[in-house]
């Protein structure tokens, strides 16, 4: 068995892993941090798992590394350097999800969370924890940077045709709607029941921090400098992502040519689904699971150019998180790649 610990797992990230990792045939959680609720057992924070005997511990990383082989860091942005730095020493194998080893450009990590990156050699070893994508680094990868939930959504609709190169790659527009689960669990004032219920609201346009990562992986893809707009909203809805993109295609394609790319693409993708035609995704079909579903529309009142809307949901704890997190453990270890992961999503 696999020896695990979770580091900050008294977030909803931190919990979906130990929940995930509690089920998981071929590891065994060791040791769950957390400086707030040190003492305290996991039960006591997350009623929903009465199985789980262990307590949470402060954050020593020193002793910590001892306890396990294998480490999620589910630490605020800015804080999982220094331990990803240690374990990385240390020979540990690590999937972090906060931002700190995502973005490669040391410059733009600073632009875009206001702190110096103290490991920018560590940013080229780190390898974006994308399976669909980077499937054959991430089995040899020491650190693995899990991706923010809405690139996954938006990466996940745009990729086939990335790879293609059959868009204006200046046409690119996301518009992703998202619980309010991933805005984290600390109490803010935007936050509280009376702020988000009954509401719709946009937030940081122009100026997400997922952006640039989403620049990033498409410009990779692409093989040249992509720029998007792309707005994120906030749904009185407690978790679920429904991203839709919109581009122009550069010659002119069926509808059945583009559902084939996409199909093809993923044909043998465990946890991506592209629907039949006309089918519109929903958030509630992927609640709950690891899955991502697609579905792809030709704008029929399109002049000059064919415009092309791709829709497609993630749970955002779970496909955008921690099941994206357990499922690059998977690869990197060579076990199923299904292992922990295989819930139905629950249904109403």
């Amino acid at each position: 068995m696999l020896k695990v610990a979770v580091l900050g797992g008294s977030g909803y990230t931190g919990g979906e892993l130990v929940r995930l990792l509690n089920q998981h045939p071929y590891v065994k959680v060791t040791t769950v941090t957390s400086e707030r609720s040190a003492g305290k057992s996991i039960a006591d924070i997350f009623p929903n798992l009465k199985g789980a005997h262990l307590q949470f511990e402060p954050l020593k990383i020193r002793t910590i590394a001892k306890k396990a082989d294998f480490f999620f860091l589910c630490l605020p942005h800015g804080t999982s350097q220094e331990p990803v730095a240690y374990l990385s020493k240390e020979g540990k194998r690590v999937v972090d999800l906060s931002a700190d080893f995502r973005l490669k450009d040391a410059t733009a990590y600073k632009k875009w969370y206001e702190t110096r990156h103290k490991f920018p050699a560590l940013l080229k070893k780190a390898v974006y924890g994308f399976p669909e994508l980077k499937r054959e680094k991430i089995k040899h990868a020491q650190i693995v940077a899990n991706p923010g939930c809405y690139p996954v959504s938006a990466l996940l609709a745009l990729a086939p045709l990335m790879r293609k190169h059959f868009i204006d790659s200046d046409s690119i527009i996301i518009d992703s709607k998202s619980g309010v689960s991933g805005a984290g669990r600390n109490p803010a004032l935007p936050l509280m029941f009376s702020e988000t219920n009954e509401t719709v609201k946009a937030y940081a346009v122009t100026t997400h921090r997922h952006t640039p990562e989403i620049e990033q992986e498409l410009s990779f893809l692409s093989k040249k400098k992509i720029k998007i707009i792309f707005t994120p909203h906030l749904i009185p809805m407690d978790r679920g992502i429904l991203s839709t993109v919109y581009v122009r295609i550069k010659n002119k394609l069926k509808l059945s040519d583009i559902q084939k790319l996409y199909k093809d693409f993923y044909s043998k993708e465990h946890f991506v689904r592209v629907l039949k035609n006309g089918v519109h995704p929903t958030t509630k079909s992927v609640k709950g699971s690891n899955f991502c579903d697609i579905s792809v529309f030709l704008d029929p009142n399109s002049r000059k150019t064919q415009t092309l809307i791709i829709i497609s949901v993630i749970d955002n704890l779970l496909k955008g998180a921690s099941g994206q997190a357990v499922h690059n453990m998977n690869i990197m270890y060579g076990f199923d790649e299904t292992a922990g992961l295989m819930n139905s999503a629950p249904f109403p």
